[in-house]
């Protein structure tokens, strides 16, 4: 059984996965100059609960629920699918990398309270606070 009590921490997400990343044309990545939810299109709640990490409104099939077994790695950093011309130049547009056991979402970027203006995020907080979760 899950304890599904008090969240430890939330705050809202935008978030794709490395798959839809990849399937993503030239006009998208230039748009996502100006707002990156044209390359982000999944959006919700990222609750981390003592037992389970939730990610609300993953899908129309309802949220993303993931035990730390689940999560093989939590990161933050810029890849061959999204790089510094898209999370601007600062290391603290980096996304949060979650690497998963589902083969649904095997990895998935996201940009925690994402604030586009600065293109900064909540992502290096997240990963440390995900990683020590996944340790115990």
């Amino acid at each position: 059984m899950h304890d599904t009590g008090t969240p430890l921490a939330e705050a809202d997400y935008i978030g794709a996965t490395a798959h839809e990343l990849s399937e993503k044309r030239a006009a998208a990545k230039i748009a996502a100059g100006i707002d990156q939810k044209t390359l982000f299109q999944r959006r919700g709640r990222i609750i981390l609960r003592p037992d389970l990490l939730v990610l609300t409104g993953w899908s129309d099939n309802g949220d993303l629920t993931l035990t730390r077994a689940d999560i093989t790695a939590a990161e933050t950093r810029f890849t061959p699918l999204y790089g510094r011309f898209l999370g601007g130049l600062l290391n603290a547009g980096q996304p949060l990398i979650l690497t998963t056991t589902k083969a649904s979402a095997d990895e998935v970027y996201l940009l925690v309270n994402h604030r586009g203006f600065l293109e900064t995020t909540d992502d290096r907080a997240w990963e440390k606070r995900i990683e020590r979760w996944r340790r115990g």
